[in-house]
């Protein structure tokens, strides 16, 4: 055996982050294909392959994950005490390596493509499994919780993401809908699991998953047809609007999503706006950001207002009990006044004087009556 064909294939790292350059299998001058255990694959591990004079070339070769080159190498003693033992069995470094074909007439590559189709869908497999995480996180979508108003909006464009990017099987999806799910929806999943496990199929899922959480309430709608301008931007108002509306219904028509809106403006902004100049929903927000400043003047009038009307509040005046006791003119709060306390309580005690006189005399007179 004076040479063996090497299949070098760029294939995903563990994390599935980056990609390294293995040999995925060897091929005999006798149609023999043996194939490395996945821990050996890396070239790294090939120390004599690696120092060979063509493998710049392989590496030229191959710059894409999943490309790949077959490369016949010539044996010196160095390669052929590697990969081959006296016996002439098949090995690397301190194992046997698994034979995948049959003995064949050197040339017949049918059964040999057939077998190394398999190996790379294997490979891919396990592949994709790694690249779940790195798949979801293309996703345009946003994590479902509980709180969502519109289960069946959101479920629909998980499905056209998964769409989007070829996931086809069902046990794919639902575990890739493990990913975009928080708090409760979280611990739906973990429950689902239990009960109909991942194998199951994806139409069953997804019926018990709008079971569920479909709204069938009104609360989601009248807080998204009445919601108003308040404060703040109007162009951020209508944005916000404009989302709370397509979260209820995707499909409303651009009239009603523009009338909608609209309505919520203050009254003066809105006699501004001239219906029939408004297509869509762009031309709403270009148009009311024209009156941005209108509500920045207004809201500074109003603060200019609440900060006079503070002043007249707070503004000292003279206490009226002073100048009536010819006290002088002092400012401070009437009802601290010391003038007034003492006042108040010399009156107290005049008043006290003068039940107890008439209790005294109230006394003799009845002690008079009696004695006569």
């Amino acid at each position: 055996m004076d040479r063996l064909q090497f299949e070098f294939t760029m294939i995903a790292s563990i994390d599935g982050k980056s990609n390294i350059l293995a040999i995925t299998s060897i091929l005999t001058e006798e149609g023999k294909c043996y194939v490395l255990p996945d821990d050996m694959k890396p070239v790294i591990h090939h120390k004599y392959i690696v120092e060979l004079n063509t493998f710049s070339k392989i590496k030229n070769s191959i710059k894409k994950r999943h490309q790949s080159r077959k490369i016949w190498v010539k044996l010196d003693e160095d390669l052929k005490k590697t990969y081959i033992d006296e016996e002439g069995n098949m090995q690397f470094l301190d194992q046997y390596l698994e034979e995948m074909s049959t003995k064949q007439p050197r040339g017949n590559d049918d059964n040999l493509q057939h077998i190394l189709e398999k190996l790379i869908e294997s490979t891919t497999k396990k592949e994709n499994q790694h690249n779940l995480k790195h798949v979801s996180e293309k996703f345009i979508i946003e994590k479902f919780t509980s709180k969502n108003p519109n289960a069946v909006q959101w479920i629909e464009n998980f499905e056209k993401e998964c769409e989007r990017f070829n996931i086809t099987k069902d046990e794919t999806k639902i575990d890739i809908l493990r990913l975009f799910l928080e708090n409760s929806s979280l611990d739906w999943y973990s429950s689902m699991v239990i009960k109909l496990s991942v194998n199951s199929e994806w139409n069953e899922w997804k019926d018990k998953f709008l079971e569920t959480f479909r709204n069938q309430g009104w609360d989601v709608v009248t807080t998204a047809f009445t919601f108003k301008y308040k404060e703040g931007l109007l162009i951020d108002y209508a944005i916000k609007k404009e989302r709370l509306i397509l979260d209820i219904n995707k499909s409303i028509d651009s009239r009603t999503m523009i009338d909608l809106i609209a309505t919520g403006l203050p009254g003066f902004i809105l006699n501004k706006l001239n219906r029939d100049e408004l297509n869509n929903t762009t031309d709403l927000f270009n148009e009311i950001r024209k009156y941005e400043g209108m509500i920045f003047k207004k809201n500074s009038t109003i603060t200019k207002n609440i900060y006079s009307y503070k002043n007249k509040t707070n503004e000292k005046k003279p206490c009226k009990t002073c100048e009536s006791l010819d006290k002088g003119i002092r400012y401070h709060p009437e009802e601290l006044c010391w003038f007034k306390k003492n006042k108040n309580e010399s009156e107290k005690v005049f008043k006290a004087k003068n039940v107890n006189n008439n209790s005294i005399i109230e006394v003799d007179m009845n002690t008079e009556k009696k004695n006569e």
